[in-house]
């Protein structure tokens, strides 16, 4: 009975052992959770900004020079057209430019594209090749025209003062061109005319080079690095004057 007795006081002593040590490493564990879980949250709701908010992009060459420059970080507002909005002439903006500036690719996607795709849109992988920053010009309805080297563009007739943001020495534009803006559609240049391919290279070709207002990623509203360039890329005066709001109500 003693040895009875003795083995179930071992037994009851090891189990307030255990006990004891599961109390002491309790606070390491609950912090390790919480600590994992606030990461969770964070990843969580920075993937959802990405996705549906604001979305980072690297500026690939200099055809928007010296408004943006090869390198910059720049921030793309998702909401800007959000809710029946539209992009104003002047508006900075990301597109796709599969349709308008890239023809449409003949494969289906597959599944690689497909991971890439959502990699992508949660800001996760690079933009790719087919994602351009131009500059909006004409939105649906307006009549965009240049006489060539020396004159100004204009908008439904108006000349446009782009002093503000061409490159240094270029031109408006060094090519002739009349076009009128069909519905749902943009026509958009860089402001290093000199060395931007944009809307006028592709005038000839299907569409036009006008790209579709729903290929819109979202407004450029700031440049976030290098910081030594951080600033808000605000819409041009000079558009202000253009009588006609292009079919989307109010441009102001």
């Amino acid at each position: 009975m003693a040895e009875k007795a003795a083995e179930e006081a071992d037994e009851e002593a090891a189990e307030e052992a255990d006990e004891t040590a599961d109390e002491d490493e309790e606070p390491g564990r609950s912090r390790s959770r919480d600590l994992l879980l606030l990461v969770g949250i964070c990843l969580a709701a920075l993937l959802l900004v990405n996705a549906f908010v604001a979305r980072p992009f690297t500026v690939p060459s200099g055809s928007m020079e010296d408004t943006l420059r090869p390198g910059d970080r720049l921030i793309a507002n998702q909401l800007a057209y959000a809710f029946g909005g539209h992009p104003h002439r002047g508006d900075v903006v990301v597109f796709d430019g599969t349709g308008s500036f890239l023809p449409e690719s003949a494969e289906p996607p597959g599944f690689w594209d497909s991971v890439r795709s959502v990699g992508r849109d949660l800001g996760l992988a690079p933009a790719g090749d087919t994602v351009y920053v131009k500059r909006v010009i004409g939105v649906a309805g307006d009549r965009v025209r240049s006489t060539g080297p020396g004159a100004p563009l204009t908008v439904n007739g108006v000349p446009v003062d782009e002093s503000a943001y061409l490159a240094p020495g270029d031109q408006p534009s060094a090519v002739a061109f009349d076009v009128l803006v069909p519905n749902g559609k943009l026509f958009v240049l860089g402001d290093h005319r000199s060395a931007s391919r944009d809307s006028r290279d592709h005038l000839g070709e299907p569409g036009g080079g006008f790209v579709p207002e729903d290929k819109v990623i979202g407004r450029a509203d700031w440049v976030v690095y290098p910081f030594s360039r951080l600033t808000g890329l605000d819409r041009p005066a000079a558009f202000a004057a253009i009588p006609g709001a292009g079919g989307h109500g109010d441009q102001g």
